[in-house]
């Protein structure tokens, strides 16, 4: 993995203990694997093996956890092993290069992402363990690193693509710098960065910029409290080579700023979209205040390929078809299955990306699940006499405040379910507290058929 210039950071203090956050060296930020691949899921159990390694110590050769535990941490939100066994593996089978110099001291290091990893099932009523390694020669600079940016589990844990969390960790490692500008590095170099692919063999920047990057820092601008990214283009007379991001820090908001009738509208081009399919202008802002930001885009997508269509006959009103579309949910649920990687899109290799397998299929579709119960929650929540919204929020904060990043705490507490990064935090632990029981693989199912998801 390329390493680019580091940017002196003054020494951070410990976090408070509430902050689930790892140290993670930023050579294992922006990484770019030499053999396999990485989605979401494994980064977000990278990021929370890492987590528990630091906690226990560089001294330790092997490190030990109750299973239970990583998958709260990783947000699996799932008991199937197996599933987490076939990331588990991918990171296994991941090698990337660490380049680093020193006075006179050139090193590159080529290792597997993850070393040897047990998962020990003890029978009935016992808990299962998870014990893993790191290879020698990268562990201690992973578990205990001199140059290191901080991530929160809880807000990487947030971000709903793999594009997204390498950016948001890209962001926050910059952030501290002074030019705040990221690495300056060629488009395929990129399109495997922030696609965790190491079977690109070239790219057609249009298709990057409009399905991976476009989309990946509107997430990031409507999740992360903290900063924006702007994406800076470096051409060779017409074509774009190179490119890189400014991290943009967020003002924070003024006290009372929950009055301002504008703070709600945070991606005004999203707005406009909606606008210019027919919507009137507060419908339109109505609309994206009331509605999850992933949903509307999943629909507004849909929407544009409909009408791209020629096969198909003319729109007599987009508007209409838009709100229907919405009003289903089918257009989100095909697309998330569909659409699992980008590759078709965006021509990356020579060959067809693979198709997902059956566990990854289920796992998608239980945070499907998820989402269209945390929906409910929220409109559940809506339909609630004052009095009992007061009392929800109230038990919100005794049972689950102290235990979210401060980020999130801080945006409740200034804002509560008006803010958008802590609703959706506050949604989903009231679907846990309203529907605590587990849907079994029939419901889920259920759920796919009833959505309309393709391959059921």
């Amino acid at each position: 993995m390329e390493d680019g210039e580091v940017p002196r950071q003054p020494p951070k203090p410990p976090p408070a203990p509430d902050e689930q956050s790892v140290a993670k060296a930023n050579e294992a930020i922006a990484i770019r694997p030499k053999r396999g691949r990485l989605t979401l899921l494994s980064r977000r159990i990278y990021n929370a093996l890492l987590y528990h390694s630091q906690r226990q110590g560089v001294d330790e050769p092997v490190y030990k956890l109750a299973l239970s535990e990583l998958i709260g941490d990783a947000r699996f939100n799932s008991n199937n092993t197996e599933l987490l066994k076939s990331h588990l593996r991918d990171m296994q089978a991941t090698t990337i290069e660490w380049s680093t110099s020193g006075t006179g001291l050139k090193r590159w290091v080529s290792s597997q992402l993850l070393g040897t990893v047990t998962i020990e099932e003890q029978g009935r009523g016992r808990p299962c363990t998870i014990t893993w390694r790191y290879p020698e020669e990268i562990r201690e600079r992973l578990v205990k690193p001199h140059q290191y940016t901080r991530v929160l589990l809880e807000i990487s844990g947030q971000m709903r693509s793999y594009p997204a969390a390498v950016l948001y960790e890209i962001g926050a490692r910059y952030l501290s710098s002074p030019s705040r500008l990221s690495m300056r590095e060629d488009v395929l170099w990129w399109a495997a960065v922030l696609t965790g692919r190491s079977d690109i063999t070239e790219v057609d920047y249009r298709f990057l910029k409009r399905d991976v990057i476009s989309k990946a820092l509107a997430e990031i601008d409507a999740l992360c409290e903290d900063f924006s990214l702007e994406l800076i283009e470096h051409k060779q007379g017409r074509r774009v080579e190179e490119i890189q991001f400014r991290v943009l820090p967020k003002l924070q908001q003024r006290l009372g700023a929950a009055d301002d009738p504008s703070r709600n509208v945070f991606d005004l081009e999203l707005v406009g979209k909606l606008i210019a399919l027919g919507l009137k202008q507060d419908e339109a802002q109505d609309l994206y205040a009331t509605t999850d930001e992933g949903q509307l885009r999943g629909a507004l997508e849909h929407v544009e390929q409909r009408l791209r269509s020629q096969a198909l006959p003319e729109l007599k009103s987009p508007a209409a078809y838009f709100k229907d579309a919405l009003k289903k949910g089918y257009a989100g649920v095909k697309g998330a299955i569909e659409v699992s990687e980008p590759a078709s899109a965006l021509a990356l290799t020579q060959g067809r990306a693979a198709a997902p397998s059956g566990e990854d299929r289920m796992h998608r579709i239980r945070e499907l699940w998820e989402n269209d119960r945390m929906q409910k929650a929220k409109a559940l929540y809506l339909e609630m006499p004052e009095a009992m919204q007061a009392e929800m929020r109230s038990r919100f904060e005794a049972e689950r405040l102290a235990q979210i990043a401060a980020p999130i705490a801080r945006a409740w507490r200034r804002d509560g379910p008006a803010s958008r990064i802590a609703a959706t935090t506050f949604h989903r632990w009231l679907a846990q507290v309203t529907w605590p029981e587990e849907p079994s693989d029939r419901v889920l199912l259920d759920f796919a058929l009833a959505q309309g998801v393709a391959g059921m």
